[in-house]
């Protein structure tokens, strides 16, 4: 099979950090070949000089046997290259049809709406991309809001196509449905690049895989008799624990107490609706459901995010159903939520002013009115340390970082401040093998600490790993509580689909209802 792209000794430095060493690369026409690496690795650094975005210190590019050298995105558009951003670049107020054909539209200056949406609707069945060319992209779901970002590359005739971590805002049903995409485009001859820190995605969707590390590419093998363990080593550079060792339950008093409550989302409609449950000092309280069901709504109420319309919220005792964000800050509740960059960080700040964020009033961060940087350096540093934030550079600004150490910021600053509740939303979104080895061992010790944990997850596996008791949500309702030991991967899917057990309620269950002094509500035997 014929190389379509080559990259050889490619090297891109900036201030205080080599990004990509003398990074060796090739791509096959027909070919789905994956790039691997922890984040940090220099994987986006290194599609970014393939596409134009940043130019290379030293090495070569080469594209179907000649050498290229592109000043922007433009020219790498042109030579065929196409490229889909982790973060779209689509205007929610336009529709399918205008964004695609955006900077290139039919008819010039007398654009021609019509035969753009003809255009677009014969691509979209080309390559078997369903999406509607007269819907605006604000009311479209993240996966079809992807489809227009492969669209429009295909739009300007791309003969190769980069996929900068697709599944990373993805629910598990939409990535099946890109890996449908993936491999059409596979068979019709069109390679492609899959960067991704998934090492299960990518033994499911790769040809080939390249493993970066530390900025440099330590090797490529084929991905058929390769074995998750076998990359994660060669991704980390040491043997990673993939299975999860957790002590046993020792839950104490109840820390949280939701009742009844019910929460309406930005659009008036009701989201969670009469939701009741506790969860106790010591424990991690799992919440399991197909997105868009309203666990996100509800940890943003619990959080102070979000008001609820109807029933209580305590903590430790007292009703904090009407405080404000801050004070349940201070009362002792801290959050991650889902959405690392519109809520979790504020991207012009450096990286001592986001740890900070929430206590920069308080000692020893600040005295008499005025700020003491040194104190917030000295903490900050520590904090990146700790979370193994890469670049570690405490003044580099949050924007700057990679999606998933953008995460572990926001893990850093919630963990460090010793929270009695830590509510965390899609806490390893993002984030590759190692670091998410990193962020699982946190969760733990803060729980056999006696923290009380809420965790919100996409990834059941992570889910049913975590946590000692899983509340299903669906439709905005609390379906069943499961012990999370003896849970199953079907009698979640059940739940979370809406579908109760054959008989019931199934062995080592109870039902949202159940009083927090009943045998399964403390773990104990039914």
């Amino acid at each position: 099979m014929d190389a379509f792209l080559e990259v050889a000794g490619l090297t891109k430095a900036f201030p205080g950090v080599i990004a990509n060493d003398h990074v060796d690369l090739t791509l096959r026409q027909g070919e789905v070949h994956a790039i691997l690496g922890e984040n940090g690795a220099g994987k986006s650094t290194l599609m970014k000089l393939i596409y134009g975005l940043y130019q290379p210190d030293s090495g070569e590019i080469r594209l179907d046997g000649a050498p290229v050298h592109f000043n922007s995105p433009r020219d790498a558009i042109r030579a065929g290259i196409g490229m889909v951003h982790q973060h779209f670049m689509l205007i929610p107020a336009l529709t399918v049809a205008d964004n695609i054909v955006l900077g290139d539209e039919p008819g010039g200056f007398r654009y021609d709406r019509k035969e753009a949406i003809r255009r677009v609707r014969a691509l979209s069945e080309q390559y078997r991309l369903t999406v509607d060319p007269t819907a605006k992209i604000g009311s479209l779901t993240v996966g079809l809001q992807q489809r227009v970002e492969i669209l429009k590359a295909f739009y300007r005739e791309a003969k190769l196509l980069i996929l900068d971590e697709p599944t990373a805002l993805l629910t598990p049903q939409e990535t099946e449905e890109l890996f449908v995409v993936v491999r059409h485009l596979r068979d019709q001859g069109i390679p492609v690049l899959f960067i991704s820190h998934k090492l299960d995605e990518v033994r499911e969707i790769a040809d080939r895989v390249t493993v970066m590390r530390a900025g440099k590419t330590v090797g490529s093998v084929q991905v058929k008799g390769t074995t998750s363990q076998e990359l994660a080593n060669l991704m980390v550079g040491r043997d990673v624990v993939l299975r999860i060792d957790k002590q046993p339950l020792n839950a104490g008093a109840s820390v949280l107490d939701v009742e009844n409550v019910s929460v309406q989302g930005h659009d008036k409609h009701e989201r969670v609706k009469g939701v009741s449950f506790s969860v106790r000092a010591g424990e991690i309280f799992g919440i399991a459901g197909i997105d868009g069901n309203g666990q996100f709504e509800l940890v943003d109420a619990i959080a102070g995010l979000a008001k609820v319309v109807d029933g209580t919220v305590r903590f430790n005792g007292q009703n904090i159903t009407r405080l404000s964000p801050a004070k349940r800050t201070q009362s002792g509740i801290a959050y991650v939520p889902q959405d690392r960059q519109a809520d979790g960080l504020v991207l012009d700040f450096d990286l001592v002013e986001n740890t900070i964020l929430r206590d920069f009033r308080r000692k020893p961060f600040s005295s008499g009115g005025w700020l003491r940087a040194s104190a917030a350096r000295v903490y900050a540093e520590g904090l990146i340390k700790r979370f193994d934030v890469r670049p570690p550079n405490a003044s580099r600004k949050a924007g700057e970082l990679s999606g998933g150490n953008q995460q572990k910021v926001i893990l850093a600053r919630e963990v460090g401040r010793n929270p009695s509740l830590l509510i965390v939303a899609q806490p390893t979104r993002g984030l590759d093998v190692g670091a998410i080895e990193g962020i699982h061992r946190e969760l733990l010790k803060l729980r056999d600490s006696g923290k009380a944990i809420i965790l919100v997850s996409l990834e059941l596996d992570e889910i049913m790993s975590l946590s000692d008791r899983i509340g299903v949500i669906h439709d905005g309702k609390l379906l069943e509580i499961v012990d999370g030991p003896s849970a199953t991967r079907e009698q979640l899917g059940l739940l979370m689909t809406g579908i109760h057990p054959k008989d019931g309620v199934a062995v080592g269950t109870e039902t949202h209802s159940s009083s927090p002094s009943s045998p399964q509500e403390t773990g104990g035997p039914s």
